[in-house]
């Protein structure tokens, strides 16, 4: 990315220029060795263009991005070379921030950049993994195969990621429904039997006290409430959001009784797929480890890789340095040492990354049949004591009325 810089050199003399930089610190940095005190950096005219087109258009998906890579492993398949590939990929891309990225890949390699090199440019579509990957690849000849790779590797993410989503929608959008019936029946139809009640003078039992005080509560002090609830729920969303926030829950994830095996079984295909892409890649192993250290979010298994970098790098296998039963299932670390023992890390670790997605996958099937019914049971049961509160003071009023018609 070019950077219009102004400032001054080491006699004082005014300087303005252009520089060529991953980012803005990236610019000043480069500048200061060369004796330049800037007072001014930004992005050149034509990399604001790119950059307003990127916000118009929202960051790429891992839909775009995983097409991206399969188109580009075909063109340069068919010996397509690398510059007329990127052009006809840019013409095909239909998303615009992609659109962007990739006119920007074309210009720097069309300067004599590498495609690893120029990828450098915008970190946040093309991370260290596929940076990696590519430059591997640029090295070996490969550079198909493992564009390929990185297509499988982004759309095997992409289906998780819609099956969590997928087993999650309906169930939240139930909950969100039921909440807004549960505080329309406190808001709008619990003060009618109130005033009922009153003028019956019925004894009220305890649950319904607590929903008419729950009523009035939401009906008087809604100004209150709203923004008290609104600032809750936004701060909540800030502290899971946050590192230190998505950091604690996660671990709390992996360490939950009845969750935590589930979560411990996608960072592990996750970790798994990552570690033996790059490893098949030809990546060294050390890189390799680092590098899926670097990508993984779960904190867990990040401090599990950094202490198996360290002990990879003393001379121990992979599958003892990944011995950790809380973790790993020692099933995996006995495969990865089967692996080891045939030189064949990278396939031994593709291959139990796909067993445990399948079983991920057939899960979360599960879990999708089985949280449906539950939360309408929950909903059903909630909504139903609701409507009996409201009810069970009238019921009272009949049976007292009836033993008082009968007495002699």
């Amino acid at each position: 990315m070019s950077y219009a810089y102004s400032g001054f050199d080491a006699t004082g003399k005014p300087v303005a220029g252009t520089i060529d930089a991953a980012g803005a610190a990236e610019a000043i940095e480069a500048l200061r060795r060369r004796g330049v005190f800037t007072t001014s950096v930004q992005a050149a005219e034509a990399d604001t263009a790119a950059a307003a087109a990127l916000v118009r258009g929202g960051q790429a998906g891992l839909q775009d991005i995983s097409q991206f890579y399969r188109q580009l492993s075909v063109l340069i398949a068919t010996k397509t070379p690398l510059l007329q590939a990127l052009i006809v990929v840019e013409k095909q891309t239909k998303a615009p921030s992609l659109r962007v990225t990739v006119a920007e890949l074309r210009r720097r390699v069309e300067e004599g950049e590498s495609l690893a090199a120029a990828m450098a440019a915008d970190p946040l579509v093309f991370d260290a993994v596929a940076r990696s990957m590519v430059a591997a690849g640029e090295a070996a000849g490969m550079l198909d195969r493992m564009l390929a790779s990185l297509a499988v590797l982004v759309r095997r993410q992409l289906t998780i990621r819609r099956q969590v989503v997928g087993t999650l929608t309906y169930p939240v959008i139930l909950i969100t429904v039921s909440f807004c019936v549960v505080i329309a029946l406190l808001v709008a139809v619990l003060p009618q039997f109130a005033e009922m009640f009153k003028s019956l003078q019925t004894p009220l039992p305890p649950t319904t006290k607590a929903l008419m005080w729950i009523g009035d509560l939401l009906r008087t002090q809604w100004m209150i409430a709203v923004p008290v609830s609104g600032a809750i729920g936004y701060a909540a969303y800030r502290i899971i959001r946050s590192p230190r926030g998505f950091v604690a829950i996660d671990a709390f994830l992996v360490t939950a009784p009845r969750i935590g095996p589930m979560r411990r079984s996608f960072a592990v295909a996750s970790f798994c797929r990552l570690l033996g892409t790059l490893v098949d890649a030809r990546v060294p192993l050390l890189e390799a480890i680092k590098l899926t250290r670097e990508s993984i979010r779960c904190k867990p298994y990040a401090d599990l890789l950094l202490a198996a970098e360290g002990a990879v790098e003393r001379g121990q296998p992979l599958a003892d340095a990944l011995s950790n039963e809380a973790l790993v299932d020692p099933a995996v670390t006995a495969a990865i040492s089967s692996g080891e023992r045939s030189g064949r890390v990278g396939p031994v670790l593709l291959q139990v990354a796909d067993f445990m997605d399948e079983d991920n996958e057939q899960f979360m099937k599960l879990l999708s049949t089985i949280l449906e019914p539950l939360v309408l049971g929950i909903v059903g049961i909630l909504v139903g004591g609701i409507a009996i509160s409201m009810f069970l003071p009238l019921f009272d009023l009949a049976a007292s009325a009836g033993g008082a018609g009968g007495a002699p």
